[in-house]
């Protein structure tokens, strides 16, 4: 049996090279189909591991309140909507006061800027560097690290020391070649040691995570002043199963504080982190059928093609047809052969098509930093898909081929 079929792979690839130019546009036609599958099916793998990574490291285990939740915010803030007032630096105070659920830790900040300056010494930064006022609550709830130094103290929130902590890519800038702590570096005038690093997160969508400045949340108010500042606030939940009970309070407890009737709609966000990654990724699935869509297309087109040329490949090969059948060679070896013709040509297709959209896609991920993986599942499917589409197209030219007159074939010119 195997013999039989290495023999007619042999042949296969015999034949293959005979019909050079009309194989290889086969060929291509296939891995076209098969790179606008995989090519996509990689980007969304890539894009899911991404968003994964960024917020995995936030934890499932918490949730915060902002002007508009993220449902609003992905949906544009309809304009028939009321717009929900800022929060405010005293509706966050009185929340962490009044909110006191078990096992909770809640964070206050804002960003006060995100164009500023940074000077170390006689050098200085472009005015691209992001500057938040944040409290001592703000790097577990944000799932950030230190790699080098420590983080804020409330000794250090409550005196409004003159501290922060910088972003990763202060060490390969400004504060490159030296050891960043207890550095100190300006702000708008104002001196601030270094008391830590922030570990790298990379960039999220283009915007890099590591040019940034922490400072104490007083003193960035006082530092920055405008009207109108938006806060937010963290709330990180130490016990998972309490997670939904701390929502509940945490909502009736903000409804008091904006001083709104039962009939009314609330006028802020909530949005817990879990339901945040797990929208964002119901979307990626649109992504995963449009490839599929696109594929498809794509591949009933390369099916139609395969099947024409193993038509063409059967009736040029009549007479070959007729002296194998004359020699012995009954109707399952005949459709044999043509079948695993088809299939050689369809997988050759395939491999093409796999290693095309994985580079494609390879190629995105870099070009906006993804996070690229191997896509096992868009390989998988890859080839599962040129096996289908082997097994339609070559059906009917092999068992036109194996219905053959011998007689009929070898009379024919």
């Amino acid at each position: 049996m195997f013999k039989l079929l290495r023999e007619n792979i042999r042949i296969a690839m015999g034949s293959i090279r005979t019909q050079l130019l009309r194989t290889v546009l086969t060929i291509l036609i296939i891995a076209i189909g098969i790179t606008a599958l995989v090519g996509i099916l990689t980007v969304v793998s890539a894009l899911e591991n991404t968003l994964s990574s960024d917020f995995a490291s936030i934890g499932a285990n918490t949730f915060n309140i902002t002007q508009y939740d993220v449902t609003q915010q992905m949906d544009g803030n309809r304009r028939d909507a009321k717009p929900n007032p800022i929060l405010s630096y005293p509706q966050a105070r009185e929340f962490q006061d009044k909110f006191d659920y078990p096992f909770t830790a809640t964070s206050l900040s804002f960003t006060a800027t995100s164009s500023a300056e940074v000077k170390f010494e006689s050098k200085e930064t472009d005015p691209e560097i992001s500057v938040l006022g944040v409290d001592e609550n703000f790097l577990v709830n944000s799932g950030l690290e230190t790699t080098k130094g420590r983080n804020f103290t409330s000794f250090d929130i409550t005196n409004n020391a003159a501290v922060c902590i910088v972003g990763s890519d202060f060490e390969k800038g400004l504060l490159k070649d030296v050891n960043p702590i207890d550095k100190t570096i300006s702000i708008r005038g104002a001196k601030f040691r270094v008391i830590g690093v922030l570990k790298e997160k990379g960039s999220t969508f283009g915007n890099s995570q590591d040019l940034r400045v922490l400072i104490p949340i007083q003193v960035a108010r006082s530092l920055f002043t405008a009207p109108n500042i938006n806060y937010s606030l963290s709330v990180m939940v130490g016990k998972k199963e309490l997670l939904d009970q701390a929502v509940d309070n945490a909502t009736i407890t903000m409804r008091q504080i904006r001083k709104l009737n039962p009939v009314e709609d609330n006028n802020f966000g909530i949005s817990r982190s879990d339901d945040l990654i797990n929208r964002i990724l119901s979307i990626t699935q649109y992504l995963g059928m449009s490839a599929w869509v696109i594929g498809i297309i794509t591949i009933f087109g390369s099916s139609i093609a395969l099947m024409n040329i193993m038509l063409v490949s059967v009736t040029e090969r009549t007479r070959e047809i007729g002296v194998r059948k004359a020699l012995g060679a009954n109707r399952s070896t005949i459709a044999t052969q043509f079948f695993i013709e088809t299939l050689v040509v369809g997988q050759l297709g395939g491999l093409l098509g796999t290693i095309l959209g994985i580079l494609c896609g390879f190629i995105f991920a870099s070009i906006v930093d993804f996070s690229f993986v191997i896509p096992w599942s868009a390989i998988l499917s890859a080839f599962a898909v040129t096996f289908i589409v082997a097994i339609f197209s070559g059906s009917y030219p092999a068992l036109k081929a194996s219905k053959l007159d011998p007689i009929e074939a070898l009379r024919y010119e």
